[in-house]
């Protein structure tokens, strides 16, 4: 379990009976200690509340804010605020009371109607105590402070009140189901219609027309889209009609690209970072960490650096596709920079797939004949051989640590990916070597079933003489005079 501040929501229930209109006041049960499944870098295990009075640290939460869904990023998402709260060692309560915004008073009336009747509270942990139940790891919360309060949506199911109020067993970042359930009530609906078009910005004709013609939520959401098609969809000139089409910069593949190039770039300062990485000239692993959850619709909120790598490493695919895009580019610099002289002896080509491949070698060209007038031209043949091989995949994994990323050591990151890149062009040296000390140094065995060096192919000497001026002449000389498959002279420069 980690040992920082880690920011969790849980689900619990407003008492719309205790409304005060007047006061804009109105009671909610924001705990009541139940178990949680929930999963960290161990596995997963039970997680539970301690509401004893000494457990809790109210001081956070009295006059702290009421959000809507758990968003921090403006003020227009600060509902109301927080007059008192206590626990009883059964349930935490509190009393909250709503702002006067005319923005917020449609969420008033639909919490005074018993439309809006769930809340979340988000909450971190300062210490834990681990048990076992049944096989189950348990973390029950011994010291822990409650941080905010938010109205949340729910499915209106007519039981669904009744259980939240003793059984909170919905958990952070749990999506919006896509259809609404069958038993959902006329006024819930309404609601969620509502909610439809504030998100949309719609106005308060297009949320009468829905709800007049009857529509349900998936309709209605339906209906939304369209509309907001139709109001950003450009106005067609009946001219000539250009139409620009070029990358988004929400895409997730370019954004962990342009991440990955600039985290290179502080690796490597010689690196021109392109103009759309630039962006990210100066961010850390944590900050886009903390980027890629926010995007996600995750909130960030006393989420320690550690927490931050954590919940993106297990949460998102982007961030291991940053941080590999980096490996990449300095694996593939400290590859180009660690060239083998051996690599010379072969030459670099492609293959499809893992299959065999079977590699025609054409001889030499016919020699041209002399053509008399009216002469006909006489056709000639090339020789051939034929080798065969097939792709193969060396790889090796090495872990990076979370304490790596979190402490921002590039330069370890760095370090572990150049040394990758000098072993890969060293492990690509050791195989062409292999090959060359087959059959006991006179190479692998070709499909006519002799080695590469063999006498009979004219590139090997009889016998072995210490390095002179003459032995280097007569090696010299025999590569001059090297054959191909035509038996002439193919004219070998040594």
């Amino acid at each position: 379990m980690a040992d920082t501040m880690e920011l969790l929501t849980r689900r619990a229930t407003l008492a719309p009976a205790t409304a005060d209109p007047e006061a804009r006041t109105v009671e909610v049960v924001w705990s009541t200690g139940a178990p949680v499944r929930r999963r960290d870098m161990a596995g997963q295990y039970i997680e539970r509340l301690s509401l004893a009075p000494e457990a809790v640290n109210l001081s956070r939460l009295e006059g702290a804010s009421v959000l809507d869904a758990h968003r921090q990023t403006a003020v227009r998402d600060v509902l109301g605020s927080v007059r008192s709260a206590a626990v009883d060692g059964k349930r935490g309560t509190a009393l909250i009371q709503f702002s006067a915004r005319p923005e917020v008073e449609p969420v008033w009336q639909d919490v005074l109607a018993g439309i809006l009747r769930h809340v979340s509270v988000g909450y971190s942990v300062e210490d834990w105590a681990e048990t076992t139940e049944n096989g189950a790891r348990v973390l029950t919360a011994v010291r822990w402070t409650p941080h905010e309060i938010s109205l949340v949506p729910t499915p209106a199911d007519p039981g669904a009140h009744i259980r939240m109020e003793t059984e909170m067993t919905d958990t952070t970042s749990q999506e919006a189901a896509d259809t609404a359930p069958k038993t959902e009530t006329r006024a819930a609906a309404n609601a969620e219609i509502r909610s439809i078009a504030r998100i949309a910005g719609l106005d308060q004709s297009w949320i009468d027309g829905q709800i007049d013609g009857g529509a349900d939520p998936d309709t209605a959401r339906r209906a939304a889209f369209e509309a907001l098609a139709k109001r950003s969809a450009p106005a067609i000139r009946a001219e000539q009609v250009r139409v620009e089409m070029g990358e988004s910069q929400d895409d997730p593949a370019l954004r962990a690209r342009e991440m990955g190039e600039a985290l290179y770039a502080r690796i490597n300062p010689r690196h021109e970072l392109s103009e759309p990485a630039r962006r990210y000239a100066y961010s850390t692993p944590v900050d886009m960490a903390k980027e890629l959850l926010s995007l996600r619709g995750e909130s960030t909120m006393a989420l320690s650096p550690a927490s931050l790598v954590t919940r993106a490493l297990h949460t998102t695919s982007d961030f291991p596709i940053i941080l590999g895009d980096t490996v990449g580019r300095v694996l593939r610099d400290a590859y180009q920079a660690a060239p083998s002289g051996i690599r010379r002896l072969g030459r670099q080509t492609t293959a499809r797939d893992f299959r065999a491949v079977n590699k025609i070698m054409l001889g030499e060209a016919p020699l041209l004949e002399k053509l008399n007038e009216h002469g006909e031209i006489k056709a000639g043949t090339m020789a051939e051989a034929r080798e065969a091989y097939k792709v193969e995949t060396w790889a090796r994994k090495i872990g990076v640590t979370r304490q790596v990323l979190v402490n921002d050591d590039l330069g370890a990151f760095a370090d572990l990916a150049r040394r990758m890149g000098q072993a890969a062009a060293e492990t690509e040296a050791r195989i062409l070597v292999t090959l060359l000390e087959a059959g006991s140094g006179n190479g692998p065995t070709l499909s006519d079933g002799k080695t590469m060096f063999h006498a009979d192919h004219g590139n090997k000497a009889g016998t072995g003489a210490a390095i002179s001026d003459a032995t280097l002449s007569a090696a010299r000389l025999a590569l001059r005079t090297q054959k191909g498959i035509e038996d002439r002279t193919i004219r070998v420069t040594p």
